[in-house]
């Protein structure tokens, strides 16, 4: 296996950032949801540390995803593809980058404003308390939380589309 990109098949470096992201992603986002019911405890705490947590790998994936991106261009679509598809698909993954960046940012803007101090493991942050900022970076990271379940399960359908309709196994270029 190439660890770099070819014309027809994502290298190991692009396949750790997509299945990396996407496991932690689905830990996160039920995680997210049930520390919104949880009622203040030492597990509600440690769980939003490992949530946290979660979120800025994801950020740093997500950033090196990028770069990694910006010099490795992507597989070249199959000859069958029709340009609809191009585009469909070329839109979906950028709003997955957008949606995933703005996740992560505002959590921890949120985290921030509410006058906690962030690890990002090279270095810690702490700024001044804004409490209406920290309730709008909320609403912001429920609002695009929303937006990426319905981004990953459009990418997902994707796949299943392809499948079946096309008889194409796309998710063979990305295991």
């Amino acid at each position: 296996m190439r660890l770099n990109n070819t014309i027809t098949e994502y290298g190991l470096f692009a396949k750790l950032f997509h299945w990396l992201t996407f496991i932690i992603l689905i830990i996160q986002i039920p995680l997210g949801f049930y520390l919104v019911r949880l009622d203040f405890s030492d597990l509600r705490v440690t769980l939003d540390e490992v949530h946290v947590i979660g979120g800025i790998i994801v950020f740093y994936l997500t950033l090196f995803r990028l770069i990694y991106k910006f010099f490795n261009k992507s597989p070249n679509f199959s000859s069958e593809s029709f340009i609809g598809q191009k585009f469909i698909a070329k839109v979906n993954h950028f709003a997955l980058y957008v949606v995933i960046l703005t996740v992560t940012l505002s959590g921890i803007f949120k985290k921030l404003y509410n006058g906690e101090k962030l690890d990002f493991f090279i270095f810690k942050i702490r700024i001044d308390d804004n409490f209406d900022l920290a309730d709008k970076f909320y609403e912001i990271h429920i609002l695009s939380n929303y937006s990426l379940i319905a981004l990953i399960s459009l990418h997902i359908l994707a796949v299943i589309f392809h499948k079946l309709f096309f008889k194409e196994n796309i998710l063979k270029r990305m295991t």
